[in-house]
């Protein structure tokens, strides 16, 4: 994918640059978060949830969430703050629609943790077996992250998954009852 095709995603919107600059590390390193990858995304993931034109102009699905087809969004909550700064959902592809992060560099922070994101109706949670492999370009991008955004890599993403929810959870919530019923 090129740049410009991923830029497409943000149409209308400055993109985030902390995402311009992950997807260059991207372009060389592409393995380097279980289930990640940032890709050009047309909508006709979450227009399974709603097609209603708000509901379409308030979300920018970005990257592949899991190998099994999950999807991480920007959600634009109305606020006046920067692409970069606003939550991030992710829609399940078995069910489910949860916030995961408070921002982009905070979902940069989960992928740290190397491992898929496991979303049903009631949550979404990260685990990590004894058995998982780390991926291959994992060590550059913690080092990449730690040298660009000096970020330690994450111990306990569920946490972080916890306090982005405590934060943005019931106005998401309320928001996207208005489009979809459970």
């Amino acid at each position: 994918m090129e740049l410009p095709e991923f830029e497409n995603n943000f149409t209308g919107y400055e993109p985030p640059p902390e995402l311009i600059h992950l997807k260059n590390f991207q372009d060389n390193y592409p393995d380097y978060s279980e289930g990640f990858y940032l890709l050009a995304d047309d909508k006709s993931g979450i227009k399974t949830w709603s097609d209603h034109p708000n509901f379409l102009r308030q979300l920018i699905p970005f990257a592949q969430a899991n190998g099994s087809g999950s999807t991480y969004a920007i959600w634009i909550n109305g606020t006046d703050k920067t692409l970069s700064e606003l939550p991030i959902v992710v829609f399940g592809d078995e069910g489910g629609v949860h916030i995961v992060a408070e921002n982009v560099l905070q979902l940069m922070h989960l992928l740290t943790f190397d491992s898929e994101i496991m979303v049903d109706w009631d949550q979404a949670y990260f685990y990590k077996g004894e058995d998982n492999y780390e991926s291959d370009d994992q060590a550059l991008y913690k080092s990449w992250l730690k040298k660009n955004f000096k970020l330690d890599p994450i111990t306990d993403p569920n946490k972080v998954v916890k306090q982005a929810q405590e934060k943005y959870k019931a106005d998401f919530d309320a928001w996207f009852a208005q489009y979809y019923k459970y």
